[in-house]
């Protein structure tokens, strides 16, 4: 985890907090508790959960949905100056829409040793082989993502 001072920490933790809303909000709709938020200028301007089940689309995950939803917000592909927070750190889908819109930073509470291509199974999202690198911060309010009891944490 980067070295943050207590004013980034603070808006970290206030951040997480919306994604861990969000994937509370997809609990109660009976989909897997994973959340995402994607943050510009201290601003939350998208924010979804995961769509798996639901939608039964294997692709919709809470990553992908809010990418998709910051860049149509923006009206631009590149989200250069766009920090996204989310519950589980994501897979490799899911870092490819992030290296694929130039996002900034990725802030993640839980890893997933399995799955996750943010340091995890795969470092996908730091690779100097790639045109472009997402910086990553994980372990933000990591434990109350554990009592979330998300089954099924690659559907970020």
């Amino acid at each position: 985890m980067a070295l943050l001072d207590s004013a980034d920490l603070m808006n970290y933790e206030l951040y997480m907090a919306e994604a861990i809303a969000e994937a509370r909000r997809g609990a109660e709709e009976g989909e897997t508790a994973v959340g995402a938020v994607a943050v510009l200028d201290d601003a939350m301007i998208a924010r979804d959960h995961c769509r798996t089940l639901l939608q039964n689309d294997p692709t919709a995950h809470a990553v992908l949905l809010t990418v998709q939803a910051t860049a149509r917000k923006l009206g631009a592909k590149r989200l250069s100056e766009v920090t996204i927070f989310t519950t589980h750190e994501p897979c490799a889908m899911c870092v490819g829409s992030l290296l694929e819109g130039r996002v900034r930073t990725l802030v993640f509470a839980l890893s997933d040793a399995k799955r996750g291509a943010a340091g995890g199974a795969l470092q996908l999202a730091r690779d100097a082989s790639l045109p472009h690198q997402v910086a990553i911060i994980s372990g933000v309010r990591e434990a109350e993502v554990l009592r979330l009891g998300a089954a099924e944490p690659a559907t970020a």
